[in-house]
């Protein structure tokens, strides 16, 4: 059996301390019941004496917890810090004190201004504090990952001595590379005495890119618990994303020695709740979370994921509740990736036609940075359209503008394929482009009704355009057509309008 890794979720906490990503205690409270139906291990919901509101949100997320997590919560080495944590925690079946000291020369020199000596001493006062109120005492030795290697080892082999029973090795400002954390954390392992009787915490940050590749390099050396946060908020870059580590782990869980108990199906929701609640944004490219983490864009890769999705998925999407796969269609796109999504929308076709098909698709993928299901079927009706058309507009130039006079330039070939061009003015661009329809096509009718709508989202959206036309005997046609100029799907409407009339009458004259 593969050791357990506790997962200690921090976006309370840690992860509040984004920019602009503040929660009051009744946001926290939702995310807080997210996280423990995810099931994470360790719940730091804030630093009590920071605020009323932190204070409150410990009391209550401990009251809420019950007995499926540890609660903690944050202080510094200071006694009324301690007393403060302890009182909120009071609501709490399962406490932890979570307290600390900089143990980093920056931090003992610069900000703390304190010996080494006295670093320690405050270290063991802490940690023997806490522990009059809880039994479950955590130490953070702050900036560890610039820490003299001696010196912090001095230091958590005298909190474990006075009673800690996690330690926290912090990289708090992500400046380690992940090869020498390792080797940091498996110092501690070999030479701290009794550091087996307690669990080695990692908590690494994203300065660099690298707060998950820290993580696991703290996991493969000796640590039993991550601290992370959803999405990896957290100050400056970040934390190391929860979903990231969870993943990892599962898939690289013997090579590991390590697994968890995290619900990963719910990995997916929490992501998008913390980011609804936050107002942060999940960058499209983000793993596991990301919009596009199981999006397929490039032909090679959509043939790929269609004939085997583990061709480029080394992760099933419900395993982490997710949606599933996406084809993303666009001008990258392959025959096989539009073979498949015309399927599935009931479209098929032989491969003499279905190569016309994909140079149309081609067309609007060029205009377009995604072409949606809508583009398709507006596609897929604008071909059929044409198909036994007597008129078929081939191009449209437009000119118009103040002063200008607009003036439609139109080429249309008829049935018998002779290619006319003809050029109109008119009150307006559309008026223009229809008074030069009027000089080609046989037949003519009143323009009753013109309605356009985008029939997908963008500012690049197709636009389709409704005409009613009606003849001289007062039947009225209906025409449509779809193009991303909407001056062209104007056209392409009226002449489909025309074209429809002729279709009817010569039907009546046949029998």
């Amino acid at each position: 059996m593969t050791r357990k890794i506790h997962i200690f979720d921090t976006t309370l906490r840690d992860g509040e301390q984004s920019p602009g990503a503040s929660m009051n205690t009744e946001e926290k409270l939702v995310i807080a019941q997210q996280l423990i139906r995810m099931g994470v291990d360790v719940i730091e919901a804030g630093f009590p004496i920071s605020s009323p509101g932190d204070f409150r949100s410990v009391a209550e997320i401990g009251r809420l917890a019950g007995d499926d997590c540890v609660v903690c919560g944050l202080t510094r080495a200071v006694e009324k810090d301690i007393d403060r944590a302890a009182e909120a925690l009071a609501t709490a079946k399962r406490p932890r004190i979570h307290t600390g000291i900089g143990v980093s020369p920056s931090h003992l020199h610069d900000k703390l201004r304190i010996t080494e000596d006295e670093c320690v001493e405050r270290a063991i006062h802490c940690v023997e504090y806490a522990k009059r109120y809880v039994e479950d005492v955590e130490f953070y030795a702050e900036d560890a990952g610039r820490a003299d290697q001696a010196f912090l080892e001095r230091v958590i082999q005298a909190v474990v001595k006075a009673g800690a029973t996690v330690v926290n090795i912090p990289d708090t400002t992500g400046y380690q590379l992940p090869e020498d954390f390792g080797r940091r954390i498996k110092g501690l392992a070999d030479n701290v005495i009794g550091i087996e009787n307690v669990i080695i915490s990692v908590h690494t940050h994203n300065d660099l890119g690298m707060a998950t590749a820290l993580a696991l390099q703290g996991v493969k050396n000796g640590a039993r618990q991550i601290e992370c946060t959803v999405n990896g908020l957290g100050e400056r870059a970040g934390n190391t994303a929860l979903e990231e580590v969870v993943m990892a782990i599962k898939m690289h869980g013997e090579e590991l020695d390590a697994h968890t108990d995290i619900v990963t199906q719910e990995l997916t929701r929490a992501s998008h709740l913390v980011s609804r609640i936050t107002g942060m944004s999940v960058q499209a490219n983000k793993a596991i979370v990301g919009a596009n983490a199981f999006a397929h864009s490039s032909g090679i890769h959509q043939d790929g994921v269609l004939k085997a999705r583990n061709t480029y998925e080394i992760i099933d999407p419900a395993d982490v509740g997710a949606a599933g796969s996406e084809i993303i269609l666009s001008a990258r796109s392959g025959h096989a990736a539009l073979r498949h999504r015309l399927a599935e929308l009931g479209y098929t076709f032989e491969d003499a036609e279905f190569d016309e098909v994909y140079q149309r698709f081609l067309e609007i993928a060029d205009q377009k940075k995604e072409v949606y299901d809508e583009d398709l079927e507006s596609m897929v009706q604008e071909r059929q359209r044409d198909v036994a058309a007597v008129y078929t507009l081939e191009a449209l130039q437009v000119s118009c503008g103040d002063p200008l006079i607009p003036t439609a330039t139109a080429t249309i070939t008829d049935e018998l394929g002779v290619s006319h061009v003809v050029a109109a003015t008119g009150a307006g661009p559309v008026d223009a482009a229809y008074q030069a329809i009027d000089k080609v096509v046989a037949v003519h009718g009143d323009l009753a009704e013109f309605s356009v709508k985008a029939i997908t989202r963008g500012i690049d959206a197709i636009g389709e355009v409704t005409v009613r036309i009606t003849a001289e005997d007062g039947r009225v046609y209906t025409g449509r057509g779809a193009d991303n100029d909407i001056i062209v799907s104007s056209a392409k409407a009226y002449v489909n309008a025309i074209n429809r009339m002729i279709q009817t009458t010569r039907s009546k004259e046949g029998k």
